[in-house]
């Protein structure tokens, strides 16, 4: 008769931990892998049946509980949090596994928290992104109201300069809600894909014409290369969006040199609609340009905000492309301008 093995084998336990979709290990007293599963492959690719596994994953506080469970102790939770190469979150579920005639070994199984904590960070950003970009107009406010019920109240020069400002201000609010209204009306309709056919051709062409004067009074003449014909799937006013945001961007910021042209253009592409906007102003450093779709991201803040900027325009236009399932990209080099290129299917 053979003697029963000291731990489970990783046959007996392969076909268990191999079903489920988290990552899981199972481990010895000395925390040496006994099996896993091929998610926790992909999490610790370099790690062995029989190695330990603290050559794999670095987290003491999870190894620690995993020793404590294995010598006999009752089930933990601990937190997991790997930096490189990209930062992600886990909740580790330790528990004992008893199989009659061998050895307590103990299952690891995480939970992956990433993108939990992701939103959370991205809802917590935008809140207080939000209140700043609102209390300070708010601030300015209130503080040109008091002037004017104080000091400043029977001298109308001060009146008709305060007023102005504060004309100025509450419309820069009113532009922010305005646009946070957008965001969370396009959010709300991700999921419903726009099927009514739109001729992009007219409605970019109609866009720049609202946009000429605004060109005109930048200096930067608009050049205007258009395929007739070229027709979308899509929502009439979100594609309007698309183009006014993108046009309006290369006239306020991408303007270096006057006489310079907005170069526009649209052409089918295969079974794509392909729009870009390309400016010969300063370009972007490309450390930037990953975040530039980003609520409330803005290379220059007090550039954008001098021009009217909510530091939300291009992400409207990601949110709007999503849902019409198309594409932006966006190239840029300091020093020779940036393009803008929207990809739509046809």
């Amino acid at each position: 008769m053979q003697p029963q093995p000291k731990w489970p084998s990783e046959e007996m336990l392969g076909p268990v931990i191999g079903a489920l979709a988290d990552p899981v290990f199972v481990i010895d007293a000395e925390t040496h892998a006994l099996a896993f599963n091929a998610a926790a492959r992909q999490l610790a690719p370099a790690l062995r049946v029989g190695e330990p596994l603290s050559r794999s994953l670095r987290s003491p506080d999870m190894l620690d509980a995993a020793m404590r469970v294995v010598a006999g102790g009752e089930a933990e939770k601990a937190a997991w949090v790997e930096r490189l190469p990209v930062e992600r979150w886990f909740e580790a579920h330790i528990a004992p596994v008893r199989f009659p005639g061998f050895r307590t070994a103990a299952m690891i199984s995480l939970r992956d928290l990433t993108e939990a904590h992701r939103v959370e960070r991205m809802r917590v950003d935008f809140v207080a992104n939000a209140s700043h970009e609102l209390r300070t107009p708010l601030a300015s406010l209130l503080g040109f109201v008091e002037t004017l019920q104080g000091p400043a109240k029977n001298d109308e020069k001060a009146r008709d300069r305060f007023l102005s400002i504060m004309r100025e201000q509450a419309q820069r609010m009113a532009r922010l809600i305005d646009d946070l209204l957008s965001l969370s009306r396009i959010e709300q309709h991700m999921h419903v894909r726009p099927v009514e056919a739109i001729d992009l051709t007219v409605l970019v062409a109609h866009i720049v014409d609202t946009l000429t004067p605004m060109a005109d009074e930048g200096g930067a003449p608009i050049a205007l290369d258009l395929e007739p014909n070229v027709i979308v799937p899509g929502d009439h006013d979100e594609l309007a969006r698309v183009i006014e945001n993108l046009v309006e961007n290369a006239i306020k910021y991408g303007c270096a040199e006057e006489g310079r042209p907005v170069e526009i253009s649209l052409a089918r592409v295969g079974a794509s609609a392909v729009f870009s906007v390309r400016d010969h102003g300063p370009g972007i450093p490309a450390e930037h340009i990953p975040r530039l779709t980003e609520r409330f991201y803005r290379v220059d803040a007090g550039k954008s905000r001098a021009k009217g900027g909510t530091g939300l325009g291009l992400a409207i236009v990601k949110h709007i492309l999503l849902r019409h399932r198309g594409r932006l990209a966006i190239e840029s080099s300091l020093g020779e301008g940036s393009l803008f290129r929207v990809t739509l299917p046809v």
